[in-house]
């Protein structure tokens, strides 16, 4: 590696319920190289952070490291911590940015993970040109990000932007919040599972909801021309084009961004989602807003989005 020109580049952490992903990224969004950890591996919190950077220091030489990004589950950008997460082994308010700081000695900057892709979605992604627009996230619950005059919007205490928990149907489905009928139990992969099968009931068809029905699943029946799993996605569609229609009466977007599993369906989902979204949205929107696939690595955003909230912060600087 002598012969190596150094580069200045940012750590980038992810950290999942399962395992925690960590790199070095250059400003362009170039990922130079990448380690992981088990997330529970290590039960100890300090040294959980002080294992982390004693790896990306080993992984930077003979390149220097500006600033650390983290995206993490509930990941709070004001405080830097993570409070009271139920898939982490870590129990508590986690002080993320300030015990990164600790062990590194560099400025260090959290927020959830759905916020970070967003602010990836700029930097490395379709958005380089827009300053308002919307960022979507369809796993395994629905995540979001605003960004309104090229800004990230985190609200007076760093939670706002969760459009997945705007309730879309007053006393529906059960939600992991303890609220009843919010958009994620609808437009997620979870959701279009639920949809499926209550599509099937009223077909007079009995189901188990415990089975081996995915979103992957029903995409393939839906390919096959299955009647069910197609009106899952028109559904499930329709839902999440009300969903935004509503959604973009807060800051006109110019563009909503999809990401994930779900959004991978292509046209079996976004041709239900614009049609619905058109048909809801007040006149003064109608046609002047895109709806479009995000421009990430599917693979990668997670690592870009934290990269892009260490180079935003030191751009801030």
């Amino acid at each position: 590696m002598s012969g190596l020109v150094p580069l200045e580049l940012v750590a980038a952490i992810d950290i999942g319920g399962t395992n925690t992903v960590f790199a070095l990224v250059s400003r362009e969004g170039e990922i130079i190289i990448r380690d992981s950890i088990a997330t529970n591996s290590i039960s100890d919190f300090d040294e959980y952070v002080a294992v982390i950077m004693k790896r990306l220091n080993a992984m930077a030489y003979p390149h220097k490291i500006l600033a650390v990004g983290i995206g993490a589950p509930n990941g709070n950008y004001f405080s830097g911590t993570i409070e009271f997460a139920p898939n982490l082994p870590w129990k508590g308010v986690l002080h993320l940015a300030k015990t990164f700081n600790k062990y590194s000695g560099l400025p260090a900057v959290v927020t959830n993970d759905a916020n970070a892709a967003a602010l990836g979605e700029k930097y490395f992604g379709s958005a380089k040109d827009l300053d308002d627009y919307i960022f979507i996230t369809l796993g395994t619950g629905l995540g979001s990000g605003i960004v309104a005059g090229g800004k990230l919007i985190y609200g007076h205490d760093g939670f706002a932007g969760e459009i997945g928990h705007t309730i879309i149907f007053q006393d529906g489905r059960p939600c992991g919040c303890g609220r009843k009928g919010c958009l994620e139990q609808y437009c997620s992969a979870t959701g279009i599972v639920k949809t499926y099968h209550e599509i099937l009931r009223t077909h007079g068809q009995i189901t188990n909801e415990h089975d081996t029905v995915t979103a992957k699943s029903i995409y393939d029946l839906a390919i096959k021309g299955d009647t069910a799993a197609l009106q899952s996605f028109e559904s499930t569609g329709n839902i999440l084009g009300f969903a935004l229609a509503n959604s973009v009466a807060y800051t006109s977007p110019k563009a909503i961004f999809l990401f994930g599993g779900l959004a991978n369906a292509g046209k079996l989902l976004f041709d239900a989602v614009i049609e619905s979204f058109e048909n809801n949205l007040l006149s003064i929107y109608k046609n002047k807003i895109k709806i479009i696939p995000s421009g990430l690595p599917e693979n990668d955003a997670a690592l870009l989005g934290a990269a892009s909230i260490a180079w935003e912060g030191l751009n801030l600087n």
